[in-house]
């Protein structure tokens, strides 16, 4: 299974942090997100749908816990993401949504996202994609210096998901 160290945090300043990203990184561009997120007995399971006729459907493994950690996951494309969201939703159940507009940077093999999440404000995501043989702790290593590139604090860390912020202000 493909693996990456993350990170997630709030962002009391975005437009900073940006200008950094915008010096020290390839502009992506932005996308707008919307990930459906299901019940699972292990893991999480989101569809995200990146327009009409194009989605992903993603299960991912990870620890609820700030700072770098590993996170393992597999992605599906899909052509029909909201015929497969009522399915999924049928089958399984939603927990909830979450909603984003998402700008990419590229830092290397680490992808920086500048995430505006509907109902939650600015924040943070770094993922270190990890090659094949690479251990967790080079990636984490380059999370580590990267969050101090950018002015990451450690108490802006969060520790789950984006959907369990939305489940918590409910």
């Amino acid at each position: 299974m493909p693996s990456n160290i993350e990170i997630k945090a709030f962002l009391p300043d975005p437009y900073r942090v940006r200008q950094i990203a915008e010096q020290i990184g390839e502009d992506e561009g932005a996308i707008l997100q919307e990930d459906t997120f299901f019940t699972s007995s292990k893991g999480r399971l989101k569809l995200r749908r990146l327009s009409p006729t194009h989605g992903e459907l993603i299960f991912y493994e990870r620890p609820d816990a700030p700072g770098p950690k590993q996170s393992h996951y597999v992605i599906s494309t899909t052509g029909d993401p909201d015929g497969l969201r009522q399915l999924l939703s049928e089958a399984l159940g939603i927990e909830g949504v979450v909603r984003k507009k998402r700008h990419l940077f590229l830092f290397g093999k680490t992808r920086i996202h500048l995430d505006e999440v509907e109902g939650l404000g600015n924040y943070l995501e770094l993922e270190v994609i990890l090659q094949e043989g690479q251990r967790a702790e080079d990636g984490m290593a380059i999370a580590t210096a990267l969050m101090e590139k950018l002015g990451v604090k450690n108490e802006d860390l969060i520790a789950g998901a984006y959907i369990d912020l939305i489940k918590k202000r409910s």
